[in-house]
């Protein structure tokens, strides 16, 4: 009877000169991939970054040879205490209230949505497929059908309907009205949320282990008791995620406000993207816009802090 013998291979113990070399020729490997990202980083965002905030500081001139005089913090007091503080708190006020109408309802509608798509056997993939066909669609098209439900006169979809209803005696000027022309963008941007928000939802429920609803059941708790101390509950971290991303849409929202109404009547309905851009492309104040700029980006940074603050995300 013949034994086999197992032999254990023993890997050969390296000094640190051959330690360095294996290091060094494994970083050989990965080192282009890694440097390609970060050369692209460094001139496509980071470098922009620099230029912008280097820009706030100056009267900036695009004309070549011309000099860019240094102001210092005149742009950034232009905004916030100078001749421009109404336009801009205003344009500040308007992202606010956009943010105050359509974060809440976007998100209400959107978590209703999904529980009720979640809990449908038949077409779910038809359901979930239609709510979320307005993420898909671009703004300027969504943009363009809005401006005509809600034409002025009794063309527009909106006032015909109204009209028909006997809700309303005369056709509503509706982008013609401050409050009105933002009733417009907030529900063009709710519209939009809610595909969005739905589809996370959705998601996350689907996360939620059958279990957990199974041992309720048997406690003997209700579909709206289950619904409150259990999905709610789960569904935290999800709500935060959803929360902040919505908050970063709302300043950065522009092509909803620059297709439909431009600002007008007056610019009473200007955002900050909107006002930046006119200030930049209208009337060439680039120096002035990039103060603008930055100071959406410290805002969106403040209330992403704030957020973090007051409540805790808990990673799993």
């Amino acid at each position: 009877m013949q034994r086999t013998v197992k032999t254990t291979f023993i890997p050969k113990k390296l000094t640190p000169k051959q330690k360095v070399k294996k290091g060094l020729k494994q970083w050989g490997e990965v080192a282009p991939y890694i440097l390609i990202g970060m050369i692209l980083v460094l001139i496509f965002v980071i470098y922009p970054q620099i230029k912008n905030i280097y820009m706030s500081f100056t009267k900036y001139n695009l004309i070549p040879g011309t000099k860019s005089p240094f102001v210092g913090l005149d742009n950034y007091k232009l905004a916030l205490i100078g001749d421009e503080k109404e336009k801009f708190w205003l344009a500040f006020r308007n992202v606010i209230l956009y943010g105050v109408f359509t974060i809440p309802l976007g998100m209400l509608i959107g978590l209703i949505m999904a529980v009720l798509i979640n809990s449908v056997k038949k077409f779910n993939l038809f359901y979930r497929g239609a709510l979320y066909l307005p993420v898909l669609v671009d703004w300027i098209v969504v943009a363009i059908i809005f401006i005509y439900i809600f034409q002025d006169g009794d063309h527009g979809l909106a006032n015909y309907f109204l009209l028909k209803l006997h809700i309303i005696k005369e056709p509503v000027a509706w982008l013609q009205n401050t409050w009105t022309a933002n009733a417009v963008i907030w529900i063009l941007g709710i519209w939009k949320n809610v595909g969005w928000t739905m589809f996370i939802y959705l998601a996350a429920l689907q996360g939620i282990s059958k279990e957990v609803y199974e041992a309720a059941a048997i406690d003997g708790s209700k579909p709206v008791q289950t619904f409150f101390k259990i999905t709610l509950p789960l569904l935290k971290n999800t709500t935060y995620y959803i929360l902040i991303n919505l908050i970063i849409g709302s300043f950065n929202v522009f092509i909803a406000v620059y297709m439909i109404t431009q600002g007008g009547p007056l610019g009473t309905t200007d955002v900050l993207q909107n006002y930046m851009y006119n200030q930049a492309f209208k009337y060439f104040n680039f120096g002035y816009a990039c103060a603008l700029s930055v100071i959406i980006g410290l805002s969106i940074i403040i209330l992403t802090i704030a957020r973090n603050k007051f409540f805790k995300y808990e990673r799993n």
